[in-house]
This record gives C-alpha cells, sequence and structure tokens, in this order.
C-alpha cells in the first residue's frame, strides 16, 4: 500500500542512455551530450535524478576516458555532500569503480574532495558589496568532513599511490594565513585526520602544518602581541568605565551580583595570534591524542610521534631564529616520559658538539639546551646535573684548545658555539641554583665548586662580555653569594670596553653598543597564547621575581660560621666588605635585545646590586 500510494521519484531526463550518448558523442554527435551536461549542471538537479545518473556512470565507467575530462569535472562538482544518504551512498561508490578504472582522473578527484576541507563559501551582502566568506554556521559541517574522510579511504583502497599524489594537493589547498580562523583550524584539522588513515603521509603534513604555523610565529612578535593585548584591555576598560557613569548605584550592584564570563576573554587581540592559537590547541591535542589509548601512554607510538616531530624539529625550527610558540611541541611531548625529554636533550647535545654543524645550528641548541633544562618542571635535577657536566666538561676542554692558540680572545665569530654554552650554563645555574643546594648545602655547594666556574669566567675568552647583560649579571649575584667566583672586576672591564656595532641606514652609519652580540634567544620563553597555553604552564617553570630578601640576601655572601647552614663552615677565602652599589638601569640595553627580559615571567633586568 505504501509503494501505490507513493508519488513517483522524479527522473524526468532527456536523450537516451547514458552509453548511447557517449557513443554518439565518439561519433561526433555532440547534441545529447550537451543536453547530458546541461542537465548535470543544473542547480535545482533532484536526488533522485543525481542518483540515477550516478548509477548509470558507475556501468559505464569504462568509456570515461581522459578525452571525457570536462564530463567528469562536472560530475565532480554535483553537490553530493549535502544531499540525502543515498546520494553520498552512491556517489562515494562511484568515485570507487572512476579511480579504479580510469586511475587518470584520480587528480581531480582527490582535488574535489580537499577542497570540502574547509567551510563551504558563502555570500554576504553588506553596504550594496558582496563578501565572500566561510558558512561557519553550517550544522553539517562535521558530518561532512567525515564524509569527505571516508570518500579520501574509498579512493586510497582502490589506487595504492593515492599518497603521493594527494600531498601535492594537500599542500596546494592549504589556506593562505589571512583566511578566518575557522577555515584555518578544519583545513588543519582534517590534515591531522588524514595522518590517522594514511600514516605514511604524517611526517609530510607535520612538516607543513609547522611549516605554516612558524610562518604565523614570526610574523607575530612576542612584543606585538603584548601591545596588542594592552591597547585591548585599556579599551575594555575605557568602555567599562563609560558604561558604568549611564547607570544608577542599583543597577551597578546587581550588574557586579551577576558576573558573566565574555567568551572574548580567551580570544588573543591581535587577529595572527589568535589564528596561531587556535591552531596549536589542535596541534598540541593531536599530539596527545596519539600518544595516549584509553587515558595511558602508548609507548610505541609515542617514540613514532617522536621520531617524526624530532625531524620537522630539525629541518625547520632548529634554523628558524626566534620563533615564540612553535616550538613548544617538542617541549609538550617531552613531558609525557622522563625518556624522551633525556632523548631530546642528548639530540641537542650532539648538535652543539659536533664541529661539523654549521656555527649558527650549534648555538641555537645550546640556546634549547639552557631554556628547556631552565623551565621544563618535568626534568629532575639529578638529569640537570647531568647535562651541567657535560656542558661544562666541554667548556673546559674548549678552553684547553683554545688557550696555547692563536685564537684565544674574544671573538663571537670564532667561538659562537662556546659562548652560546656558557649561557645556556649560566641561565640553568640561575633558574635550578635553589633545587642544586637543597637537601645538603655542602654537598650542593662542592658540586658547583667542582664545576670550576672561575677558569670558565677568568679565561681569555671572556664569555662574560658576549653573554646577555641581564643573564651575566644575576649568574654574578648567584655565584658571589655562594662564593663560586667574583665576577664583577670582570663585568666592570668589559662595562668600560663596548662593543662598537656600525649600523647603516638612510641617515648614515650610526654607531651603537650591542648588548647580544651572540644574537640569542631563549626558545622557552614564557608562553603567551591564552587558549593553548593551558597545556603548557603546568608543566612551565615561571620565573619568581626577586624580593627585597633575595635581593639583600644576594647581597651578602654566606660567611664561616654563619648560622644558615652549619655544613657551610668549609668555606675558604675572604668576603668583600666594600657595600657600595650600583645600580643598572633597565633602559641601558637595546629593547630588541632583551629576549630574555622581555616578557612576564623571565627575569628581569638585573637590579642586583653589586661592590664596586
Amino acid at each position: 500500500d505504501e509503494f501505490i500510494s507513493s508519488p513517483p521519484r522524479k527522473t524526468v531526463r532527456f536523450g537516451g542512455t547514458l552509453t548511447e550518448i557517449l557513443l554518439k558523442y565518439e561519433k561526433g554527435d555532440t547534441t545529447d551530450f550537451e543536453l547530458l551536461k546541461h542537465q548535470l549542471s543544473d542547480p535545482d538537479i533532484k536526488d533522485a535524478q543525481i542518483i540515477n545518473w550516478l548509477h548509470e556512470f558507475r556501468a559505464s565507467v569504462a568509456y570515461l576516458t581522459k578525452d571525457l575530462g570536462q564530463l567528469v569535472n562536472i560530475l565532480l562538482k554535483l553537490p553530493w555532500l549535502r544531499r540525502s544518504r543515498e546520494v553520498v551512498e552512491e556517489y562515494l561508490g562511484f568515485l570507487g569503480n572512476l579511480v579504479s578504472a580510469q586511475t587518470v582522473h584520480l587528480r581531480p578527484c582527490l582535488r574535489m574532495i580537499v577542497s570540502q576541507f574547509v567551510p563551504p563559501r558563502i555570500t554576504i551582502r553588506e553596504d550594496d558589496v558582496d563578501i565572500s566568506d566561510s558558512d561557519d554556521d553550517d550544522e553539517n559541517i562535521s558530518e561532512n568532513f567525515d564524509t569527505c574522510h571516508r570518500a579520501l579511504q574509498t579512493v586510497a583502497r582502490y589506487v595504492p599511490s593515492t599518497p603521493q599524489f594527494l600531498m601535492p594537493i594537500l599542500v596546494e589547498f592549504f589556506p593562505f594565513i589571512n583566511k578566518s580562523e575557522r577555515t584555518l583550524e578544519c583545513y588543519v584539522h582534517n590534515l591531522l585526520r588524514v595522518t590517522v588513515y594514511l600514516p605514511t603521509l604524517r611526517l609530510q603534513i607535520l612538516e607543513l602544518i609547522i611549516e605554516k604555523l612558524l610562518k604565523l610565529d614570526v610574523s607575530t612578535p612576542q612584543q606585538d602581541i603584548e601591545d596588542a593585548e594592552e591597547t585591548a584591555n585599556n579599551c575594555a576598560s575605557e568602555e567599562k568605565s563609560t558604561e558604568e557613569g549611564l547607570f544608577d548605584m542599583e543597577e551597578d550592584e546587581d550588574r557586579k551580583g551577576n558576573k558573566v564570563v565574555s567568551p572574548d576573554t580567551e580570544r588573543m587581540a591581535h587577529p595572527l595570534a589568535e589564528r596561531l592559537d587556535i591552531l596549536m590547541t589542535i596541534l598540541f591535542s593531536y599530539i596527545r591524542d596519539v600518544c595516549h589509548v584509553d587515558g595511558k601512554l602508548d609507548i610505541s607510538n609515542t617514540k613514532d610521534l617522536y621520531r617524526d616531530l624530532v625531524s620537522v624539529f630539525d629541518k625547520l625550527i632548529l634554523p628558524t631564529h626566534a620563533s615564540c610558540h612553535v616550538q613548544y611541541f617538542m617541549f609538550y611531548i617531552c613531558s609525557f616520559k622522563l625518556g624522551l625529554a633525556e632523548a631530546f636533550l642528548d639530540h641537542l647535545w650532539k648538535k652543539l658538539q659536533d664541529p661539523n654543524n654549521p656555527s649558527v645550528i650549534r648555538q641555537t641548541a645550546g640556546s634549547y639546551i639552557g631554556s628547556f633544562l631552565a623551565r621544563a618542571k618535568f626534568i629532575p635535577i639529578v638529569t640537570v646535573k647531568a647535562c651541567l657536566d657535560l656542558l661544562v666538561n666541554w667548556l673546559h676542554k674548549y678552553i684547553d684548545n683554545q688557550d696555547k692558540g692563536a685564537n684565544a680572545y674574544c671573538d663571537v665569530a670564532l667561538h659562537g658555539p662556546f659562548y652560546s654554552t656558557c649561557q645556556a650554563v649560566f641561565y640553568t645555574l640561575i633558574f635550578r641554583h635553589k633545587q642544586l643546594l637543597d637537601g645538603s648545602l655542602r654537598k650542593g655547594l662542592s658540586y658547583l665548586q667542582s664545576l670550576n666556574f672561575e677558569r670558565i669566567v677568568m679565561c681569555q675568552l671572556n664569555p662574560l662580555k658576549i653573554c646577555i647583560p641581564s643573564v651575566v649579571n644575576l649568574f654574578a649575584a648567584i655565584t658571589r653569594k655562594y662564593q663560586l667566583v667574583f665576577c664583577y672586576t670582570i663585568i666592570e672591564r668589559n662595562n668600560r670596553q663596548f662593543i662598537p656595532v656600525v649600523r647603516s641606514g638612510t641617515g648614515g652609519d650610526l654607531v651603537q653598543t650591542c648588548t647580544n652580540p651572540l644574537d640569542s634567544f631563549f626558545p622557552f620563553d614564557p608562553y603567551i597564547l591564552k587558549r593553548s597555553k593551558k597545556t603548557i604552564d603546568p608543566m612551565y617553570q615561571f620565573w619568581e621575581e626577586l624580593s627585597a630578601e633575595d635581593l639583600e640576601n644576594l647581597k651578602k655572601p654566606i660567611k664561616k660560621g654563619t648560622s644558615e647552614d652549619e655544613d657551610d663552615d668549609f668555606l675558604k677565602g675572604e668576603t668583600p666588605q666594600n657595600d657600595g652599589v650600583v645600580e643598572i638601569a633597565p633602559n641601558s640595553y637595546e629593547s630588541n635585545t632583551r629576549s630574555p627580559v622581555s616578557s612576564i615571567g623571565s627575569p628581569a633586568d638585573c637590579y642586583v646590586p653589586y661592590p664596586l
């Protein structure tokens, strides 16, 4: 009864069967062929018509040779995704038949599928101007993406060589960074989904994504992000104060009692930083999901992903200067297991000590080691000591080799890796000295003395002259307190011997004082992207601002017989009695070279007073 009472399906069409139309076309009769193309291109085409046509095309794929590429392109433009389930299933069957019988159409099929990895475009009319934008409100977007991945898996099942043809298309269709956040988010998310069922493409896809993230990162310096946030906060405060003036006290009380958190509080004010934040959140989620199965760390999956990420790190991150956020994917995956963190440190150590590597790569590896040891909470003090032993022993051997040579003088071009390693050691000590001295002060001091900082500081290569002043001054204050080495004489001498740098500009040559001759940076400086920082903050060691008491303590070296610890009575040597101080003004350094001090959570420009 249902069948009899149901209306007939709309299958109105013109011309003969598909096979007849194609045979006529081969003989030169194009009338029915043109009519066929017109019917398939009809924007009002019905589901039943699409199903009938696809059914015939599936039976006639042998005729769809390269010469009929135009007809195939029309079929690939059919609006199949947002149709009934029957249309979707029929279309997936057609795709499978087409690529298995006519692999010449593989690329167009892949291009069609990948083009659906972003939300559909819609036209919005504003002020008599048509504006094209992504349809972020499409309720079926998630289901459509699932269907696209089914289609891609279907094609890959019939054509094993799909991955090699797919990768260039994924690169080609990657949206420009000025596209909407939603467009970028969807595309990156779909790329990462591809790696699940086409694992041979994972390394290339990760390279592609991280390369794009890196371009976003270097296009948004940390200072620009902080300035944008400050401006946005100031504007918000002004608007709030204006609004509060428009209401009486009772209404103000009501509003205070019912605080509503604005969804914009997590948005970044800087548009590129907002895009980067969203994409970094997706990348972190991907790393977590790949490495954990049913909530437990899967060692095999984690090791495989770690190898891919290290490869990307070497190729893209290590040669890039002053990126702020993208490198944190290594920080994050290393937090899963100590073995990974140690493997990463070992990898960087090999880069640093290998003389066959370019000097700039070796210097950057040194910066990564120092920043990683200082900032990663998950690295135990035992590992820190082991790394310090390696670094300091290498420094001493380097000094042994240079002391009697012709190059035993202060020169960044000649000894860049040496200075970078010195800075890594100083920076690590600044952050970790309290932990190194925890437990037994006597043993801790004995260990630090065994590192023989005095020889490093006093050598002819003069590392205190090259390292960033804020690091040098904090290192000097800490080592003076524990009587490891007295740096201030050398610092004073270096301050009288400025390093001139000639910079050419439109107004002629300008001589400036360079306070960062290494052009170094600390890759794990504080992470400031609002959403994704929630992943990093729990495992991140922030700089604890020095209190007045701490500053006072740094001025007072530990003396023999003090009550601070009974184990310190083995300390020898006289303590300087001159308490005169000289403070270093914060503006005595170029603002653009103050990497470790330019953001919240880093050591401040050193205001630690020191003896004259």
